[in-house]
């Protein structure tokens, strides 16, 4: 883990209410894709920790949904720096894809698996990825993925977009080797059940610390508790005990 500040070189909107910042500094400690940051803003108690979509030599790329008064104060930055600490969470593990993965990303859970794509294709793996939405307004980085040469699904609720329902449809009759996802948990539970490999889960959760001292987001799992922000993110399909 490093803290620093990073300066704003973009922030754009990609879809309704989604953003992307692209920020240049210390990127060092970003060691995997599937890491996530922790942002101080002014005015704010709690940090906000946002996945890394891609990371570029100093240049880091954030991808946020505006979902409360923090990440829409975000939203508003055209300019400055801002406090990051950067390197938290474990990442995924790319060595147990095989040949063929798919990556399966629901809403906000799709930047992380971006820059996974990248690892991946440079190892020459032939990945697929499915990209769900509940709307055709709300789809974002497709292009961006099917320019780094893998074969893309896109699945709307709604149907306005691609393969109507949910990204399970979408993995339906599909040959994959081995499956990384990332999204909310009612998709990641459904993925779960409807995958025919093993797999890794990226999850999500209201964090205090980030880095593992508060406590406030463990979770139980078969091989006992584990912190969202400092064992995971990132789990293995094998360990996860769900609860409810």
């Amino acid at each position: 883990m490093k803290q620093g500040l990073f300066e704003i070189i973009e922030n754009v909107e990609l879809a309704e209410n989604v953003y992307r910042m692209r920020l240049k500094g210390d990127t060092s400690a970003v060691a995997a894709p599937g890491q996530f940051v922790n942002i101080r803003l002014d005015g704010f108690f709690l940090r906000r920790p946002i996945s890394v979509c891609d990371c570029e030599g100093e240049v880091l790329t954030l991808i946020y949904k505006v979902v409360g008064h923090g990440t829409e104060a975000m939203s508003h930055m055209e300019k400055g720096s801002l406090d990051l600490l950067t390197g938290l969470g474990n990442g995924y593990d790319l060595s147990l894809s095989g040949q063929t993965p798919v990556l399966i990303g629901g809403g906000v859970g799709v930047p992380p698996l971006y820059m996974l794509a990248k690892r991946l294709t440079e190892e020459g793996k032939q990945v697929k990825v499915v990209l769900g939405f509940n709307t055709a307004k709300e789809i974002f980085y497709e292009n961006e993925f099917r320019s780094l040469g893998t074969e893309v699904y896109v699945a709307t609720a709604d149907g306005s977009y691609g393969i109507k329902g949910f990204v399970t449809k979408a993995l339906e009759g599909m040959k994959y080797s081995y499956f990384y996802t990332c999204g909310p948990e009612p998709m990641l539970k459904a993925v779960y059940k409807n995958t025919t490999s093993q797999g890794q889960f990226s999850f999500e959760e209201r964090m205090g610390c980030g880095f593992g001292a508060c406590m406030g987001c463990s979770c139980k799992t078969l091989t006992g508790n584990k912190r969202i922000c400092k064992e995971g993110p990132v789990m293995k399909k094998e360990e996860i005990l769900w609860e409810g």
